[in-house]
């Protein structure tokens, strides 16, 4: 799909930014550029659209040599992201979503449904349509730029630092819903980034980078477990080198799968009772066919038990979730940033399958550390 043939990038003064480059990236696959600052990542990434032209060298798209292709014609065929977002003020989401197809010349019926099969995927309510970009949280507009990329359904996407500014609660669950829809629609994503645990989430292969040469690409797992030499382990971190098992990669391999529960049509008593047999400070509430409704905790049958009769009337529906294919690393990084004590395992419908604690990613913890006592 694309690859790079001993590219080299040669700036005033005879300094490389990019030194002979060879990679081989595959259809569908997402590539994360990664390194220090000035190691050449984002210069590799603008020279796949020619924003930056190679001096040496040379880049394919399906074979095509893109110095050989027309500039403006082949940018309208590759997304493209950016960390400042870049939406037009004065135009509606609707516009700025549907910006290249416009440039297509598409009908404008025809785009405007492009514009509505798009912001569902993003779990934003059509109505957003025909507002204005001032209108939208910083991560709503994040999402309509990365849509705008996706609108005239190209194959290849090029995204620099595309989250960088966001808090890192919104981050986190625009990573998550990013990964999830270029699985869903086979993209091949060319990511630059400086932040290592983003690339270790999203990556199917880094790319790490120093002085404008590549110093190892390798999926995440095999990148954590062999560092090529000192500098990937130190550019990666100690505290990410800790060796987890490695056949236990998810957690739908290590969850409980009878987590402690309620349906939300049972009454308060009935709920303090579970908790006593359970010897557990929190419930968490299903509805029909085992859909993960929320949870209740002591506290807030408390504070409602005078007022309220049923679970269903006092229920927490924020909670953070995991499919069973997510992976541990990323589990374990979302639970302390959001000083949680479990997380329920769903399945694509949200029906419950089970429940990580942190006691449970403890024991995983020790025994790749120390082992089975048994094995002695």
């Amino acid at each position: 799909m694309l690859t790079f043939e001993n590219v080299t990038k040669i700036y005033s003064g005879n300094k490389k930014a990019v030194n002979n480059l060879n990679l081989e990236i595959e259809k569908g696959e997402f590539i994360c550029f990664i390194g220090p600052s000035g190691c050449g990542k984002t210069t590799s990434m603008k020279m796949v659209n020619r924003l930056i032209e190679p001096t040496e060298g040379r880049i394919l798209i399906d074979g095509k040599d893109i110095m050989k292709q027309n500039r403006v014609q082949m940018r309208r065929e590759i997304g493209y992201v950016i960390q400042q977002i870049g939406l037009f003020p004065h135009m509606t989401i609707s516009e700025n979503i549907t910006l290249v197809p416009k440039l297509l010349q598409w009908s404008k019926d025809n785009r405007r449904e492009r514009a509505k099969e798009l912001i569902k995927l993003v779990n934003l309510p059509e109505e957003y349509l025909d507002r204005y970009p001032q209108e939208l949280s910083g991560g709503q507009q994040q999402r309509i730029g990365v849509l705008r990329a996706l609108a005239s359904n190209p194959p290849l996407i090029l995204m620099d630092e595309p989250f960088g500014a966001l808090d890192p609660i919104t981050r986190d669950g625009l990573q998550e819903e990013f990964k999830n829809l270029q699985r869903k629609l086979g993209k091949t994503i060319v990511f630059v980034t400086h932040d290592m645990d983003e690339a270790i989430k999203l990556a199917d292969r880094i790319v790490i980078m120093r002085d404008g040469e590549i110093v190892q690409v390798d999926t995440p797992d095999e990148i954590l477990r062999n560092p090529a030499n000192e500098f990937v382990e130190s550019f990666i971190g100690k505290e990410r080198l800790i060796q987890t098992r490695p056949d236990v990669k998810t957690v739908g391999q290590i969850m409980n799968k009878i987590p402690a529960t309620v349906h939300k049509e049972e009454t308060l008593s009935t709920a303090i009772q579970r908790m006593k047999e359970k010897r557990v400070d929190s419930l968490l509430v299903i509805g029909e066919d085992q859909t993960l409704e929320g949870y209740i905790d002591v506290e807030d049958i408390e504070e409602n038990r005078k007022k309220s009769t049923l679970v269903g009337e006092i229920v927490e529906t924020e909670l953070y979730r995991v499919k069973e294919d997510s992976l541990i690393r990323d589990t374990i990084q979302k639970m302390l940033r959001r000083h949680t004590k479990y997380v329920p395992v769903v399945d694509d419908d949200n029906r419950l399958k089970g429940i990580v604690t942190r006691a449970t990613l403890a024991d995983l913890v020790y025994e790749s550390i120390w082992g089975d006592e048994d094995d002695n």
